[in-house]
């Protein structure tokens, strides 16, 4: 992996923003189209401030999730409503979101609709990924009920999972989806999650699912 060590958070979010801008513009003069998918949580949300306001051609770039909680839209555990409120907005509103969320009781109702909705825009041409301090990342966590299935390299691209530490049962893009992304992005902060993504580099994916992008990913990094 790339570790890149930046001086401070607000450095980091920008350098990071103006890295995905980047890349998306140079998929879409050469390609006509880009994608992108992010993970949840606050802590790309400066990330996507910043992103929202650039002038690129959004209306041809598509967004989508890592992973979602199996919750409603209106639901604060939502990671689409964070999107909606924070990346989606300002120039960023006529990009189009591809949902991994559909009004259903669990994730397997839907799997088949949304996983065709996401395999139309693979390859992903931007991948931010986060990572928690147990090393998983999108809802790829030790333990899942599916995670062997989800690590396979014959791996739909979608799937649900359940873990104890995932609350919600989840719907997770998997690993072949997360390795072929074109650009491989991981923003972590704190020392905690620092000597966590150094020790995911001599574990294995079962152990440390964010293995699966390390040999390609940039990590971005700051205390």
């Amino acid at each position: 992996m790339k570790f890149v060590a930046y001086p401070d958070r607000e450095f980091l979010m920008l350098e990071l923003a103006g890295k995905i801008a980047s890349e998306l513009s140079e998929a879409l003069n050469m390609h006509g189209r880009a994608s992108i998918s992010v993970p949840g949580g606050t802590t790309p949300g400066p990330v996507f401030d910043i992103l929202s306001g650039l002038p690129l051609d959004w209306a041809n770039v598509a967004v989508m999730l890592n992973d979602e909680r199996w919750v409603g839209k209106d639901s604060p555990r939502s990671n689409t409503r964070l999107l909606r409120e924070r990346l989606l907005v300002d120039k960023a509103a006529a990009a189009t979101l591809i949902p991994l969320y559909a009004e259903a009781s669990e994730p397997e109702l839907m799997l088949g609709v949304l996983s065709e909705g996401v395999e139309k825009h693979l390859p992903l041409t931007v991948l931010l990924l986060g990572m928690g301090t147990d090393m998983h990342t999108a809802s790829l966590f030790p333990g899942a009920d599916r995670l062997a299935d989800a690590l396979a390299a014959d791996a739909p691209a979608l799937m649900p999972m359940r873990a104890e530490a995932a609350g919600e049962p989840r719907i997770t893009l998997t690993a072949p989806v997360l390795a072929g992304a074109m650009n491989i992005h991981i923003l972590i902060t704190g020392a905690e999650k620092r000597a966590a993504i150094e020790a995911a580099a001599h574990l294995t994916a079962l152990e440390a699912p964010v293995r699966v992008v390390l040999d390609n990913a940039t990590v971005h990094w700051a205390e």
